[in-house]
Parts: structure tokens; C-alpha cells; sequence
């Protein structure tokens, strides 16, 4: 009687141990599952920009290079800063770069205070409209979108700028740069990777435009704006 007791208790352990070598064996692959998305994470937000040589496409003292509205009460330079600002009319206004670029970097500190529209307008999609990586606040969405792109009328998902607000400083300059690479664009902001969004259709080239957005009493500031051509 003892021993088929014994043999009772052990074969018990047997399955209970069975039955915690079954949970480690789905435990431990969902573990290092978890632990590879959150190293993507990490890589991703810690993403190393190019290695490029920078030119002034601004000159800090005039606008040449620009293609200058004519009126122009938007547009003027002071000290070395580019500062657009909107007319008594609110009409807006968008100054373009003379030069059309395709695939480039460019790199620029900007100044704001809070509920501006403004961005770095570039490229041509469908239709000849352009894609803008924002500043300020959307007029459609009520909220800062800067970092993130305007593409098609609209804010995709998939082209949100992520834990801008932990790094953005109104009223202080802050440097923004773009990465344009076929259909991808990469977005840091003050040295944090923000962005990376493939657009589902080519992007041709285009002009930079730095925007004025109509209807919107606003004030913005650029420097150091710098850019280099990727062939």
C-alpha cells in the first residue's frame, strides 16, 4: 500500500513539473519576443542621422535664393534671422526656395510661440501637391503637430511625430532636420529622432517653402537653415 502510495505522489510531480516545463517553454520565447520589439523601439528612436556636408541655402543677410512674393509685407531678415510674419490681412503666405530638390537633408533652428501654423513645405505627390513637415499648431486638428507630416489633406497615422512635446521649446529656438530619401522621410527634433514615414506613392521634386498660414496671427523665425543634396 505505501509504495503505490509512493508512486502516486510521484507520478503527480511528474505532471505538475510537466506542466511548469510547458509554461516555460511559452513564457520564455514570448519574453525574448518582447524584449526584440522593444529593442526595435530603442533603435528607432535612437536612430543616427547621415553624415553629409550642410550648405546655408539662407544667406543671413537677404533673401536671395528665395523666390520673393512681390508685395512682400511676410517676409523680411533681421540680425541673421528669416522672419515670417503675417500681414494685417491674415492672407498667408508660402516663400519658396528657387531650386527644386528631390532626395536631401536639410537642418534649420526655428523660434515660435505656441498656436502658430508653419512647416517646412517640399516635394510634389499626385496631383502636383506637396508633402509639409509641420510646425506649430494644425488649424484642422486644434493641437501642436510638430515633427509630423502633412500629407493628402490630412495627418496619417503612420506620419505622427512621437514625444515631441518632452522636447519642444516655445519661444526658444529649437532644430529641426529632415531626412528625404525616395519615398522616406526621417524627422529629429533638437536631436531626437521623432518620425520616419514612407509615403504610398513617389515623391518628385520640389522647392522648400517656409509657410505663412492664412488666417493666423503669427510670428516665425528661422536660422542656420542648411541643406545638402543626396545623389
Amino acid at each position: 500500500m505505501r509504495e503505490k502510495s509512493r508512486q502516486k505522489a510521484v507520478g503527480s510531480r511528474q505532471k505538475r513539473g510537466s506542466g511548469f516545463e510547458t509554461a516555460g517553454r511559452i513564457f520564455l520565447p514570448a519574453l525574448v519576443l518582447s524584449f526584440a520589439f522593444s529593442s526595435a523601439w530603442v533603435r528607432a528612436d535612437d536612430e543616427k542621422p547621415m553624415d553629409v556636408k550642410l550648405e546655408p541655402f539662407f544667406n543671413g543677410k537677404d533673401l536671395t535664393g528665395f523666390k520673393v512674393p512681390n508685395p512682400n509685407p511676410w517676409w523680411k531678415v533681421v540680425d541673421g534671422v528669416l522672419v515670417g510674419e503675417s500681414d494685417s490681412a491674415k492672407k498667408g503666405n508660402v516663400i519658396y526656395t528657387e531650386k527644386s530638390y528631390k532626395d536631401f537633408v536639410l537642418e534649420g533652428d526655428v523660434r515660435f510661440p505656441d498656436d502658430i501654423d508653419s512647416g517646412f513645405i517640399y516635394g510634389k505627390v499626385d496631383k502636383g501637391k506637396d508633402l509639409q513637415v509641420q510646425l506649430g499648431v494644425s488649424r484642422s486638428l486644434k493641437v501642436d503637430m510638430t515633427g509630423s507630416i502633412y500629407y493628402n489633406n490630412k495627418y496619417p497615422d503612420d506620419a505622427r511625430a512621437k514625444g515631441v512635446d518632452k522636447l519642444l521649446k516655445l519661444n526658444d529656438w529649437n532644430t529641426i532636420r529632415m531626412e528625404v530619401s525616395g519615398r522616406t522621410t526621417k524627422v529629429w527634433l533638437n536631436g531626437q529622432h521623432v518620425l520616419t514615414f514612407n509615403c504610398p506613392e513617389d515623391v518628385r521634386p520640389g522647392p522648400i517653402g517656409l509657410q505663412i498660414h492664412g488666417g493666423v496671427v503669427m510670428k516665425v523665425e528661422f536660422r542656420n537653415l542648411r541643406i545638402a543634396e543626396l545623389k
